[in-house]
C-alpha cells in the first residue's frame, strides 16, 4: 500500500505540473466490458484508470451566448491536444517505472451512430472522484462546474484509488431553460442524447466549425454541491 500511495502522490504532482487541474484514479476492472475496440490482450492487466482534467478558459466560455463561437472551437481543440500531450507524458512516466500505460485519446469517436469513444472519460472521472454526473449529462466538479475537458490513461502501475463523490445537482436547474435543444430534463436519466446531437450538428454546419460542440450548458453550470442522502 505504501508503494501505491507513493506512486499516486508522485504521479498526481507530475500531472498537475504538466497542466492538469484535477487528477484521480479509478478501479476499472468492472468497466472494461463496456470499452470499445480495445483488445482484451491489451487490457488484461490494466486495472487502473487515471482520470485527468484541464480547465476551460472562463472568458472564452462567458463569451458564448446562444451558439458556440469560433474562439471556443479553437480553444476546445487546443485543450484536447494538451490533454493528449499530458496523457502521453503520464504514459512515459509510468513506462520509466517499468509498468504499462495506455493513453486513450481525449476526443476520438469510434462508434459514430452512438457517438462513443473507446471508453467514457466522464464515467472514469466519475469513478475517480473528480465530480458527479449533472443534469446536463456532463461531469460537474464542485470548484469548476462543467468547465472541464477530460482524458484517461489505463495502467497496471500500482496506485491507490479514489472514491466516487456522493453529490448531485440538488435544486440547481440553471442549465435546463438554457439548453437550445431542450435535451436537459429534471432527471439526468431523461437527458435526450439524440436531440442534443442534432443541435450540435446544426451548430457545426451553421457556425462553420468542424466539431460537434455547443458550450451553453457548460457556461450555465456553477458546480454547486449538494450531498446525496
Amino acid at each position: 500500500m505504501k508503494d501505491a500511495e507513493r506512486n499516486y502522490a508522485r504521479l498526481r504532482d507530475f500531472a498537475l505540473s504538466q497542466g492538469a487541474c484535477l487528477f484521480g484514479v479509478a478501479d476499472v476492472r468492472q468497466s472494461k466490458k463496456d470499452f470499445l475496440d480495445l483488445s482484451q490482450a491489451a487490457l488484461k492487466s490494466l486495472d487502473y484508470g487515471i482520470s485527468l482534467a484541464v480547465r476551460l478558459s472562463d472568458p472564452i466560455i462567458e463569451d458564448i451566448v446562444d451558439r458556440p463561437t469560433k474562439l471556443y472551437f479553437y480553444h476546445y481543440r487546443r485543450l484536447n491536444a494538451l490533454l493528449d500531450e499530458i496523457a502521453l507524458k503520464i504514459t512515459g512516466f509510468i513506462q520509466k517505472e517499468g509498468a504499462y500505460a495506455l493513453p486513450i485519446p481525449s476526443s476520438q469517436v469510434i462508434d459514430w451512430e452512438r457517438q462513443r469513444g473507446h471508453l467514457s472519460h466522464r464515467k472514469i472521472a466519475l469513478e475517480a472522484g473528480l465530480g458527479w454526473m449533472g443534469r446536463n449529462n456532463l461531469l460537474v466538479n464542485s470548484e469548476f462546474g462543467s468547465r472541464l475537458r477530460l482524458v484517461t490513461v489505463l495502467t497496471n502501475f500500482p496506485l491507490i484509488t479514489d472514491s466516487q463523490k456522493e453529490f448531485d445537482c440538488g435544486d440547481c436547474r440553471d442549465c435546463i431553460p438554457l439548453c437550445p435543444a431542450g435535451a436537459i430534463k429534471e432527471r439526468r436519466e431523461d437527458f435526450q442524447h439524440l436531440a442534443c446531437y442534432r443541435k450540435l450538428d446544426f451548430f457545426r454546419k451553421q457556425c462553420n466549425i468542424g466539431h460537434h460542440i455547443c458550450g451553453i450548458c457548460v457556461k450555465a453550470c456553477p458546480g454547486r454541491v449538494t450531498r446525496l442522502n
